[in-house]
């Protein structure tokens, strides 16, 4: 039976990841499609700001959130002022930060499936008179399905981990922002709970792992149903 603490921070958690994915998907899509089928001025600095984040500290990261996002920040200021939006220390603050972490793994799958996908089939399509749009949506994307279900696990799992850029833009508030991780810290933090950190931190790999397992299993899934579907079709 899993206790309070520990329902809290799960709840938040899936609902964190979950609206992260939702936050970055078409925009995932899109710039995956963007960097493996389009040649530009200044591709190579495009490809290093989106990865960025792997390679910077999460803390870094969050900062920059705040120092944008914040409600005296580049883009927050105007939200808070036109719109009545602040996204610093909310559990929607929270999923921005996730989802910004999440970002490069999600679009380095899809562009990599992408990648893969043959140009001569789009090429024969638009001979038939279909447009980029519908090419892309009838012949594109649905090959590239494998990549974008991997892609879109992967994202998930990485913004209901993350620990970082969350702490830092959206704090660490129970009941709002507290997300496994940041339950977890909590109760390491506390003395006399090491057994009740022990229990979160099982959560936690056994959450990771069904995700990972997931991924997986969707992903063969998936090319499993593509590849009957050619049989039938030859």
């Amino acid at each position: 039976m899993l206790t309070p603490l520990e329902i809290e921070a799960l709840r938040i958690s899936l609902q964190v990841s979950g609206t992260a994915l939702l936050i970055i998907l078409v925009p995932g899509i899109a710039m995956a499609w963007l960097l493996a089928r389009h040649e530009f001025i200044g591709k190579s600095l495009l490809d290093g700001i989106v990865h960025l984040p792997l390679v910077l500290p999460p803390v870094v990261v969050g900062y920059l959130l705040l120092v944008i996002m914040g409600r005296r920040g580049l883009v927050g200021s105007w939200l808070n002022e036109h719109l009545g939006i602040s996204l610093p220390f909310t559990w929607q603050g929270a999923a921005l930060a996730g989802g910004v972490m999440a970002f490069p793994l999600l679009v380095r799958a899809v562009r990599l499936s992408l990648e893969a996908v043959d140009p001569r089939l789009e090429a024969a399509a638009r001979t038939l008179g279909a447009s980029r749009l519908r090419v892309f949506f009838t012949i594109t994307l649905p090959l590239a399905v494998p990549g974008l279900v991997t892609g879109a696990v992967l994202a998930f799992a990485r913004a209901l981990s993350e620990f970082g850029a969350t702490i830092t833009f959206a704090s660490n508030i129970p009941g709002e922002t507290r997300t496994l991780p940041l339950a977890l810290y909590s109760l390491i933090q506390t003395p006399g709970m090491e057994d009740a950190a022990a229990r979160l931190c099982v959560i936690s790999v056994v959450v990771a792992m069904v995700s990972l397992i997931a991924s997986e299993w969707l992903a063969r899934r998936t090319r499993r149903r593509m590849a009957g579907r050619d049989r039938g079709m030859t």
